[in-house]
């Protein structure tokens, strides 16, 4: 039986998850450390970090280790006409870390799921989004978004590209002013500002969210809207409505997302854990048929997340000056371990480390020490 004791918290973490996904029936994929540089550079709006680190091949192609995961997966798995593909990862990725902002080698656990997808299909991936925040921490919360519904919203406005994207980028920021800026310069309408005043609104339910739409006929956006609620609604179901935010200014890119998008967050942790959402358009650009869903967990950041620890390094530091024969030695750890606890052998007391217990072997007498901790 695995001593979760042994794991580190990347570890302990990554296990939990990898069990739980193929309790779902994913398949773990396995890949190469590197890709030709070529597939990242035609899809480097879609990566989290601009660095890449690249090498020349022994043949002289310039190749790279992964920033990423998602991308490999779609390069190096093919289509099956009316099934759906279920897999999940445990991966490292090379990419400037949000930490350090130096290149690191990053722990990444995730999975994707493809194929002729249905409704289930996204609210379970989202479900196990949510289950994978659970097993880090209880305290999370994820914000969720429609790529569809923001895009067709905006289009629906009838915009001019620049505008388009200044609007865009004001939605992602939350900022009023700078909607009001654009209508002052004219690049806007009173109300276009109205509009995207009411993607950065904050929403408490469906209700009050297609109460603020209703006016909308655009067909598309209504679309979008329905498939939002039905996700919204059947994930409340299970009663997880208390750790969804309905967060319209994740405007994830439009070119790649198609459908729901969202991310994890856990308390004491700025940045995002978690985050995924549904890809068609990247599987397009990719040549590929498929629909697809899926998210990553980003588990560097747990570095910076205080997860409880163990009040001790050890269970029993056993304190043997040399006096006590070899084999008494073995003896007594052979006895104090067999019950799973762990026992450190050391000459003298170790500074800085902790135990449940000290003793001490002078010849063949055991006693205990004091003052350990």
């Amino acid at each position: 039986m695995l001593d979760e004791k042994l794991l580190k918290n990347e570890e302990r973490a990554v296990y939990s998850l990898r069990s739980l996904y193929s309790r779902f029936g994913y398949s773990c994929f396995k890949m190469s450390k590197f890709e030709e540089y070529e597939l990242y550079v035609r899809n480097k709006d879609f990566l989290i970090s601009d660095g890449i680190i690249t090498f020349t091949d022994t043949n002289g192609k310039l190749m790279a280790l992964k920033p990423d995961v998602t991308l490999s997966i779609i390069k190096n798995s093919a289509d099956r006409e009316g099934e759906v593909q279920k897999l999940y990862y445990d991966e490292n990725v090379y990419r400037i870390s949000g930490g350090s902002g130096s290149f690191k080698e990053i722990t990444q656990t995730g999975l994707e799921c493809f194929g002729d997808i249905s409704m289930y299909d996204v609210c379970e991936v989202l479900t196990l989004a949510v289950k994978s925040l659970e097993m880090i921490d209880t305290d999370y919360i994820i914000d969720i978004s429609h790529a569809g519904f923001v895009s067709a919203l905006l289009d629906s406005l009838g915009l001019k590209d620049s505008a388009r994207k200044k609007v865009s980028t004001a939605v992602r920021k939350k900022s009023r002013d700078e909607i009001d800026r654009l209508v002052a310069e004219g690049e806007i309408t009173e109300n276009a500002a109205e509009v995207a005043k009411k993607l950065i609104a904050s929403y408490k339910d469906c209700e009050t969210l297609n109460g603020a739409f209703s006016e909308n006929g655009d067909p598309t956006v209504t679309a979008a809207l329905k498939e939002f609620t039905d996700i919204y609604n059947a994930l409340s179901s299970l009663g997880l409505a208390e750790r969804l935010n309905i967060d319209f200014s994740i405007v994830n890119d439009t070119s790649y997302y198609s459908g729901v998008v969202f991310k994890g967050y856990i308390k004491g942790i700025p940045s995002e854990v978690l985050s995924g959402g549904r890809y068609d358009k990247l599987m397009r650009q990719m040549g590929r048929s498929s629909g697809a869903v899926g998210f990553a967990v980003y588990l560097d950041v747990l570095e910076r997340h205080k997860l409880e620890r163990c009040d001790y390094d050890y269970d029993v530091i056993l304190i043997n000056d040399g006096s006590a024969d070899t084999s008494d030695v073995i003896k007594e750890v052979e006895r104090l371990s067999k019950n799973g606890d762990s026992v450190a052998v050391f000459k003298k007391k170790p500074q800085n480390a902790r135990s449940r217990e000290m003793l001490r072997l002078i010849g063949g007498r055991l006693e205990k020490c004091y003052g350990n901790n």
